[in-house]
């Protein structure tokens, strides 16, 4: 048993393989569940038990997922009378999300050629005189910032590369290194919470409240969340600091760079900022943003500013861990196990214990699935609930903020998966900093958020 125990990937299969005996021998204690459904949650329950234990490699957990949907759950859901197209499961490999992760992969590794990540890191170092403490907080609030108006996702990749000559510097062992890492995913999670472009689930939530005759435009979203945003910022500055504390850290960076400034650095520059506006006017423009992710991809190397090494050394297999995420959330609403889930929140009770038993539904969902599936799925439905006043607009807000403050796991949001592919923290560190931040989230959203949305829609 002790050499069992020593090679992780036997175990994995004989879990895999006692996962499927469960559900195919009619062992499995999900009653209530059609085959299709205790299948979907089979495969879910795999993944989750993948992703947290890491017996196997990120990557090679999201081929299980599409290989066990493609053999196991599309046949038995065909064979219910509710075929799904299987495209929909091979979209996930190669979807709008995968592409703008290839567009912010690709602007990376053009900053990080061209040295630019180096001259915004000295920046930010001069002003603040390598202070660890107060580095962090400039690190956390830009990254705050960019994400308000831009992909949270595309966000992430460009700071973690500006940010990595000072992560690099940090010793190994040294506990600040993973605070440096995980500020950047989490402090872009919270901060897309700010606008209302600053993530699809706020996107979503409006979408249903204009419906609904909630005139919520862009800046009384950003008086109904701007406050939320703010404290939770600050906690993540002051948890980062308390979990991996920096000592007497002082933070250097060698002054240089990658030699007279060229055109070359010209066009890094001009490629990131008309990608970044690209990213933000998206919507006005009516194009998506993997369509404008596709710009630094052709412009880069169609003009031979990165080449094919620069293009084989894209952390692939992230693009992967993501697609697994999307491919799994295609299998909870193909066999409608989405839908039983929600079923479980009970609409006789409490308005209040209903917001708290939606919001925690959200963050529970979003953990192991899209957050924008989730919204998509449980703001619907909380729609359809009647409320006096506007505690509706509560209960919405609520839901989709949650969508946003799930970030315990490195398949949980996109800019946890580019902070894991950094290969500088461990899933372990992730768990901790990410579940403390997200039960910090439910108990301010769920308790301050009704009474604090409540007042400001009564002036």
């Amino acid at each position: 048993m002790k050499n069992l125990l020593q090679h992780k990937n036997w175990l994995a299969a004989i879990f895999v393989l006692f996962a499927f005996a469960l559900v195919e021998f009619g062992w499995s204690p999900l009653t209530g569940l059609t085959t299709g459904q205790q299948i979907a949650a089979a495969i879910l329950i795999i993944a989750a038990v993948l992703w947290i234990s890491e017996w196997v490699p990120l990557y090679v957990v999201s081929f299980l997922i599409l290989a066990l949907e493609l053999i196991w759950l599309l046949p038995e859901l065909a064979h219910e009378g509710h075929p799904a197209d299987p495209a929909q499961v091979f979209g996930s490999f190669f979807s709008n999300i995968i592409l703008l992760f290839m567009g912010g992969f690709v602007l990376s590794a053009l900053l990080q050629k061209y040295g630019i990540d180096i001259r915004f890191a000295q920046a930010i170092l001069a002003r603040t005189h390598g202070n660890s403490t107060f580095t962090l907080l400039g690190i956390i609030l830009s990254s705050a910032f960019l994400s308000m108006w831009m992909s949270n996702t595309a966000t992430t990749a460009m700071m973690l590369t500006i940010i990595f000559p000072l992560i690099q510097k940090v010793p190994e062992d040294h506990p600040f290194r993973t605070a440096l890492v995980l500020s950047i995913p989490f402090a872009c999670n919270i901060g897309g919470i700010g606008t209302p472009i600053g993530t699809p689930p706020n996107a979503i939530a409006l979408g249903f409240l204009a419906k609904a005759g909630y005139n919520v435009g862009f800046l009384k979203w950003m008086a109904l969340v701007l406050p939320f945003m703010l404290v939770f910022l600050f906690i993540l500055w002051r948890l980062l600091l308390r979990l991996y504390p920096p000592k007497d850290l002082i933070l250097t960076l060698e002054a240089r760079t990658t030699g007279k400034w060229s055109y070359r650095h010209a066009f890094a520059v001009g490629i990131f900022i008309v990608t970044a506006l690209g990213w933000m006017l998206s919507d006005h423009i009516g194009i998506k943003t993997g369509t404008v992710a596709l710009f630094p991809i052709l412009a880069c190397f169609w003009f031979g500013f990165l080449d094919t090494d620069d293009f084989r050394k894209l952390p692939w297999d992230i693009l992967y861990i993501i697609s697994g995420g999307l491919a799994l959330g295609v299998a909870l609403t193909a066999s409608g196990l989405d839908k039983e889930v929600v079923k479980l929140l009970p609409t006789d009770t409490a308005p209040i214990i209903i917001l708290a038993l939606a919001a925690l539904t959200a963050g529970l969902m979003s953990t192991v699935m899209s957050n924008t599936a989730t919204a998509g799925l449980l703001i619907p439905l909380v729609m359809t609930l009647k409320f006096e006043g506007n505690f509706i607009l509560s209960l919405v807000l609520a839901t989709a903020l949650m969508c946003s403050m799930a970030m315990a796991l490195p398949v949980t949001t996109p800019p946890n998966a580019i902070a894991f592919s950094s290969r500088a923290i461990k899933t372990r560190d992730m768990m901790i900093a990410g579940g403390i931040m997200t039960i910090v989230g439910y108990v301010f959203i769920s308790l301050l958020g009704p009474m604090y949305w409540r007042l400001l829609t009564n002036f």
